[in-house]
Parts: C-alpha cells; sequence; structure tokens
C-alpha cells in the first residue's frame, strides 16, 4: 500500500466528516506554498536556508544565527526568530527582501501541485470565496498566480508576509485579515494548509481545516499536531471530487 492510497483510505473511513467538511466551505483560505505549488520545487527550502546563513556571513553576521537556526530547513522560521531579536533593523527589512527575491526567482521552477488549478477553479466558479494567507511575499504569489491564469480568482484577497514579522502564521493574523475582507463566518470557512502552524492558525481564527500532506513525513507532523486522519489529504483529487459531487 502506498503513501496516497493508505491516506484516502484513512478519509474514506470517516466520509460523512470530510464530505460535510468540504460541503460547509463558503470561503477558503488556502496556503501558498504546497497546497497551490511546491515553490521551490527546482531548489529547495533547505537550500535557501543555508543560503541566507551564506548571505549574513558575507556581512560579518553569521553569529546572528542560533545553531538551531543554522540547521533548519524553514526560511520563514529563520527569518521571524532573526527579526524577534533585531526588530525594526536594516538588517532584518534586508534579509525580508533577499528572501522575497529568492521566492521570486523560484517562480518560473515551481511546481503546480496537483489538482490545485482545477480545484480553485470550480470553487471560484460555484460562488465559493477565495483568498491566501500565507508567510510568502505576497509579490511572490501574485507573479505566480498571473502565471497560471488564476489571478483573479484571489484578488485582491491575497495576504503575505508584512514587515511586522511576528505576524507569520502560527500567528492568524492573515487569516483574520481574509475574514474581514470576505466579510467570512468563520464556521463556514476552511483552511487548507500542509504545516502545523498553518493547523495552529487556523485554530487560532476559529476556521475548520484540511491538511494537505504530499509525503508520509508530512502527514505524521499534521497528526502528531492534532489534525484528525480523515481531514488529511494526499492528494487534493480528493477534494476536488468531493466538490464535483463526486466524493464516496
Amino acid at each position: 500500500m502506498n503513501f496516497e492510497t493508505k491516506a484516502i483510505e484513512l478519509v474514506t473511513g470517516e466520509a460523512e466528516k470530510f464530505k460535510e467538511l468540504i460541503e460547509r466551505a463558503r470561503c477558503v483560505l488556502f496556503d501558498f506554498d504546497g497546497p497551490i505549488c511546491q515553490l521551490f520545487a527546482g531548489h529547495s527550502a533547505k537550500v535557501i536556508a543555508e543560503d541566507q546563513e551564506t548571505w549574513l556571513a558575507a556581512r560579518g553576521l553569521a553569529g546572528v544565527l542560533t545553531e538551531g537556526e543554522r540547521t533548519s530547513r524553514d526560511p520563514h522560521r529563520v527569518l521571524s526568530e532573526v527579526a524577534a531579536r533585531h526588530p525594526g533593523s536594516d538588517l532584518v527589512t534586508e534579509l525580508e527582501e533577499w528572501l522575497t527575491q529568492q521566492e521570486l526567482k523560484a517562480v518560473p521552477r515551481a511546481m503546480p501541485t496537483a489538482y490545485a488549478d482545477p480545484l480553485i477553479r470550480t470553487w471560484s466558479a460555484m460562488g465559493v470565496r477565495l483568498a491566501i494567507a500565507t508567510n510568502n511575499s505576497d509579490r511572490t504569489v501574485r507573479v505566480y498566480l498571473e502565471s497560471r491564469r488564476l489571478i483573479g480568482c484571489f484578488a485582491p484577497n491575497i495576504y503575505g508576509r508584512t514587515q511586522e514579522l511576528h505576524l507569520l502564521k502560527p500567528n492568524p493574523y492573515n487569516l483574520k485579515r481574509a475574514l474581514r475582507a470576505l466579510g467570512a463566518a468563520a464556521d463556514t470557512t476552511l483552511m487548507i494548509g500542509d504545516t502545523p502552524s498553518d493547523h495552529e492558525a487556523a485554530q487560532g481564527a476559529g476556521v475548520h481545516f484540511l491538511g494537505y500532506a504530499r509525503n508520509e513525513e508530512q502527514q505524521q507532523l499534521l497528526l502528531e499536531a492534532g489534525v484528525a486522519p480523515w481531514s488529511i489529504v494526499s492528494s487534493l483529487e480528493t477534494v476536488l471530487a468531493a466538490v464535483r459531487g463526486g466524493a464516496a
């Protein structure tokens, strides 16, 4: 049994709960990197995090990072933790812009998540209101969506990181911004994310959560964060089928 089959069987074991989760959604908030695309498909996020260290070292600032940050695979974690220790500094402003440029360079090689495009278009055509709440730069998100001709499904409701880096997920700040802009009720809003921080942000905003896990490691992290097995999918095809009325 491969990972995808195993994950779908977990969902179909409690099909009614999953079906209700999808059908109650009148608004859907997407994380960007993961549920919509694999942004660093041609250049892994781990490499980006390593490049952050090199960038800092070239400026004589290698000591700024803790040991945990130097071994992190998450460039957003590095950025937010450096920002917490050096709030409002030129260093943080420059590091954030550097990360934005790395994201923008990655867009042409980004790998669309399977079934994400038709899922987005189907929900949009059905009148479900869509937004993006992400720790990526909103500039990056817009460039990617324009390249896929999806921008009209979301604009103007794209909420990326701001200069207030303490508001990155798991803080629910961007989710709450999206809810206000959409005029959405939390109990009819669904967040689709792929990390424990997405789940925590969804809880903080009071919205429902659907986990997308493209491998067993991601699935295990979501399970450990308290996400129910029936609300984790390994393919958005499962969600698309439910939206189209084809779920078992």
